[in-house]
């Protein structure tokens, strides 16, 4: 996937870093603990799937949540990023779910494994249009919301993360050189839950265009 950046550069996706037990909510749901640091783990880039595109239930998994979540996109690289800069090496956002294929991830969970095969198939990062950061002043002011069938599963604010956007990035920099056009999903509030083929997912964020996938299984395209 190419994205196209507010200021008009075309960059692909590098890294697609993401955040577990962000919410306190989900935390207690998941039946897990708060953590010092962020919880981090990765996705291919061929995760990714835009707008009106599927998502697809691969025949390993028979339990697929969805976790509608807050994505930042790096404009600026950078390394060693001081918290009080972070922001600026922000230059769009977007809604995004975190497809997890929750049975494969219970079982690396119990085996001590990582959960990368769990989070990382085809599909499991739709990510909606991009915003400018500059009409976003306030990244921890926002509402998510998740729809499935017109149903509402997911609702939360940004407001409630443990890790706010710039810790975020700053710690990720730490640990990564941070790069163009990589994602950063900052994570999921509470009410996390599984999807079935032929169900439409909308997620939302305040002022934000909304994110439309369908569900498919892999099996049923032959």
């Amino acid at each position: 996937m190419t994205l196209s950046l507010p200021d008009g550069r075309e960059v692909r996706p590098g890294k697609v870093l993401c955040i577990g037990r962000n919410y306190v909510a989900h935390v207690i749901e998941m039946g897990g603990r708060e953590g010092d640091e962020p919880v981090v783990f990765l996705k291919p880039s061929t995760a990714l799937v835009a707008d009106g595109g599927e998502v697809v239930i691969p025949r390993q998994s028979a339990d697929v949540h969805h976790e509608v979540e807050l994505v930042a996109v790096v404009g600026t690289a950078g390394k060693d990023i001081d918290p009080a800069d972070a922001l600026g090496h922000v230059a769009a956002y977007a809604v995004g779910l975190d497809m997890t294929a929750r049975d494969l991830q219970a079982e690396a969970k119990k085996g001590g494994k990582p959960w990368s095969v769990a989070k990382g198939f085809d599909t499991f990062a739709p990510l909606g249009p991009l915003v400018d950061a500059v009409s976003v002043p306030d990244p921890q002011a926002l509402d998510v919301t998740l729809t499935v069938d017109g149903e509402v599963r997911q609702h939360g604010s940004t407001s409630l993360m443990a890790f706010s956007v710039a810790r975020i990035v700053a710690f990720l920099s730490s640990v990564f050189t941070l790069e163009e056009g990589d994602l950063i999903y900052t994570g999921t509030p509470e009410g996390v839950g599984p999807v079935h083929p032929g169900e439409t997912l909308v997620a939302t964020i305040t002022g934000f265009p909304a994110l439309t996938v369908t569900v498919r299984s892999q099996a049923a395209s032959g």
